[in-house]
């Protein structure tokens, strides 16, 4: 069973997509309630699936100085957005993120998982990939029984999901372009790599030219959407 970690900070406007409001068409208070629909759906995504979900957030001492609050609760604030999308918290796990980089937090969870408490497998994924799905997760956890590096690639070579069965050296390991470092360092511990189908991910302005096609064309076919980004998304404006 695939441990899948969301590594995830609070939604608040500046903090979250701020590439979407600085270089994009969204303004602070979109960019945040649209990670949060994300962050939603990948935590449904996640829960449907036989994995384990693990929010992994940065604590508010963390966060950078101009975005922590003296009434803030980072967990608190990501505690309300896996309640609010899941039934019930029962089975989820969330700890502190520890490391400075996101690669230094993702290889510091993944290893603690994989080698202190014996996981069979790991998962590290962002949660802005809106087109995560219960059968993706699950795909993976079966490649991940014969590879034990599987990778999802996202466009500009980036990764929506990184799997792995054991550590790889995760110094720097997302550097860009991220499939491809992720993929030599799995070389390089002589662990065989595996990937799953390509998807979009939402984190630049460019990002858009791929996913609300690909969302208008989904709900147009009458096909399965994101739950709570499609609408929000439709809501912004941004979907015809």
């Amino acid at each position: 069973m695939t441990v899948v970690c969301v590594l995830c900070d609070p939604p608040r406007p500046g903090l979250v997509l701020s590439d979407l409001v600085e270089n994009g068409p969204l303004t602070g208070e979109e960019a945040a309630d649209l990670y949060a629909a994300m962050l939603k759906d990948t935590f449904v995504a996640v829960e449907r699936s036989g994995g384990d979900l693990l929010v992994n957030y940065r604590p508010e001492e963390h966060l950078p100085e101009e975005h922590r609050r003296d009434e803030g609760d980072a967990e608190a604030a990501v505690r309300a957005l896996a309640a609010d999308a899941l039934s019930d918290l029962d089975d989820v796990r969330f700890e502190v993120q520890v490391g400075s980089s996101y690669a230094a937090r993702a290889g510091n969870t993944a290893t603690h998982l994989l080698r202190e408490e014996d996981a069979d497998s790991v998962a590290v994924v962002r949660g802005t990939a809106p087109f995560l799905t219960r059968a993706t997760v699950d795909s993976a956890a079966m490649k991940l029984r014969s590879t034990p590096v599987v990778l999802g690639p996202a466009p500009e070579g980036r990764v929506f999901y990184a799997a792995f069965t054991e550590p790889i050296d995760f110094a720097d390991a997302f550097a860009a372009p991220e499939v491809s470092t992720l993929a030599a360092r799995g070389d390089e511990a002589d662990l065989g790599v595996d990937f799953l189908p390509m998807q979009p991910v939402l984190r630049t302005p460019a990002d858009f030219d791929t996913v609300l096609p690909l969302l208008a064309a989904r709900r147009d076919a009458g096909r399965i959407v994101p739950r709570e980004t499609a609408p929000l998304i439709a809501e912004l404006g941004l979907l015809d």
